[in-house]
């Protein structure tokens, strides 16, 4: 007669059985272990990008308040420079002030009272024009250079020169152009 050894296949299903439970609680825990790490790994990652977006708003505040700073520091420049032209203008008027008056005096004291009279003096830019009477070609020709002796004349040119007769009396009329110096 055939024996069946039902023991023996029992066995063997049971290990089978074992197994594919072991490989199936394996897999399992495998499973399970691979979604925690993926879970630890979102959860650092949110956090992570939760802090540098954090620190990307902090930052873009501090930005907006440097900005305002740097544009209150680029008004303040413009109005410093403008400050600053308006103190060189009136330095330079404050320089310039006394000019004309000097000017005129040092013209007036190379005058020789009996030789030469003044009657016009103009000042247009940096030219002088003086117009006037003298005794004779002698006296205008002392009166110019001794004009470009002066410290506030650089050049003297003799426009025109030619005689006049003043209540009976000869004289010559002159006009002359003047370079100043600048102050």
């Amino acid at each position: 007669m055939i024996k069946i050894n039902l023991l023996y296949r029992s066995v063997e299903e049971k290990e089978k059985k074992t197994n594919i439970a072991r490989q199936l609680a394996i897999v399992l825990a495998v499973t399970v272990i691979f979604a925690i790490v993926i879970a630890s790994v979102q959860i650092v990652m949110m956090r992570s990008i939760a802090n540098i977006e954090a620190d990307i708003k902090t930052r873009e505040a501090r930005l907006a308040v440097l900005k305002k700073i740097l544009g209150e520091i680029e008004d303040i420049r413009e109005e410093k420079r403008i400050i600053e032209k308006k103190l060189a203008v009136i330095k330079r008027l404050e320089e310039d002030r006394l000019y004309p008056v000097r000017l005129l005096d040092e013209v007036n004291t190379l005058v020789l009272p009996k030789d030469i009279r003044l009657t016009k003096v103009s000042e247009h830019g940096p030219q002088l024009s003086i117009e006037g009477v003298g005794r004779d070609n002698i006296a205008v020709a002392l009166f110019m250079k001794n004009l470009e002796l002066s410290e506030y004349i650089e050049s003297v040119d003799l426009i025109s020169s030619r005689q006049v007769t003043i209540a009976g009396v000869n004289v010559n009329q002159f006009s002359l152009s003047c370079v100043k110096k600048r102050s």
